[in-house]
């Protein structure tokens, strides 16, 4: 294009590079840690795919017991990291099927073999640390005198809170999250830091971080 011609518009499927000549990164990743539970992907919003919202909508912030679906939540959360949830949610029927129904007890005897078999299955995330953090978490969900359900959610804030105007005003991590990721550490509990922690209460419902404007949003 010559000097002094109009610019012309980006071709249709093209996109047009950002500064530096790196394409944009997608809102849904390690650098927006507000939008990683399924609790944020639930609301439709720009740069969320409609099956996004479509799914989330059904389970993403709600109430969540039952050792599990909380040993479940607890799972994908940590595979999540730092990796879009969307992609999480696309990988969750293999994640069921690869983790057994993430039922603790079947999990918690998983042997060499089975982490053979998890790293060669293209449907789930294929991360040895990650696996290897699933299959103790499940060993020391067991030993839980009061159960996992009951421990997690005796981290749930109570009390009334003030409801996030925009995304921007959630926060990442909490003084409850931050107390969550401390003693599931101190049990032995692993791959669950303050972030991770507080994606886990937002998905499972211990807290209500949709925005004012977010037609999930409790009065």
């Amino acid at each position: 294009m010559r000097a002094g011609d109009p610019a012309q518009p980006p071709r249709a499927g093209h996109r047009r590079p950002s500064r530096g000549g790196l394409r944009c990164r997608s809102p849904l990743n390690r650098r927006h840690p507000r939008l990683r539970s399924p609790a944020w992907s639930a609301a439709p919003g720009p740069g969320r795919p409609p099956s996004t919202s479509s799914t989330t909508t059904r389970s993403g912030g709600r109430r969540c017991t039952g050792t599990t679906a909380l040993f479940e939540r607890l799972c994908l959360e940590a595979f999540q990291s730092g990796l879009s949830w969307i992609t999480i949610l696309r990988k969750r029927p293999a994640f069921r099927s690869a983790f057994a129904g993430f039922a603790i007890d079947a999990v918690a005897e998983f042997g060499p073999d089975d982490e053979a078999r998890l790293m060669a299955d293209a449907g789930i995330v294929r991360n040895r640390a990650k696996i290897a953090a699933a299959i103790r978490n499940a060993r020391t969900a067991q030993q839980q005198p009061e159960g996992l359900s009951e421990l997690l959610w005796s981290f749930a804030p109570t009390g009334p809170r003030t409801r996030p105007a925009t995304v921007d005003d959630v926060p990442a991590t909490s003084a409850e999250s931050v107390a969550m990721a401390r003693e599931l550490k101190r049990r032995g509990f692993v791959f669950v830091g303050p972030t991770t922690a507080y994606a886990l209460m937002q998905a499972t419902g211990m807290v209500d971080d949709h925005v004012a404007s977010c037609f999930r949003a409790s009065p």
